[in-house]
């Protein structure tokens, strides 16, 4: 059974209300979800290598959820040696790169209460 639910904000990218509504109605689907435990939010990177606009929202909207919010882990630390990856994988019962994926800065994960 797979814990893991996937948005894109970024294919096409979305306006940063656009996002937040659709990151709102995620974390909803998964708070009352039996099964779903991670939300994967694939933002893009930018085309300025920084990181993008709707990464900024993204890191913004988990900051003003984290009473929500179990942990988050960046895309580009999505690996087997991340403490907070293998404390989520223990947990959930997952395997980081085939349930989360490899390393992308285009992805950030948030593992919700």
């Amino acid at each position: 059974m797979n814990i893991v639910y996937t948005i894109d904000i970024a294919h096409p990218p979305l306006s940063g209300d656009e996002a937040e509504h659709v990151l709102g109605s995620a974390l909803r689907k998964v708070q009352s979800s039996p099964h779903f435990r991670i939300l994967k939010i694939i933002h893009g990177y930018g085309s300025g290598g920084r990181g993008g606009t709707l990464k900024t929202v993204v890191q913004n909207w988990i900051h003003v959820n984290r009473t929500k919010i179990k942990s988050s882990v960046e895309g580009v630390n999505i690996n087997p040696f991340d403490a907070t990856v293998q404390r989520l994988c223990a947990e959930c019962h997952l395997v980081a790169s085939n349930d989360l994926g490899e390393p992308n800065k285009g992805v950030t994960i948030v593992w919700i209460k």
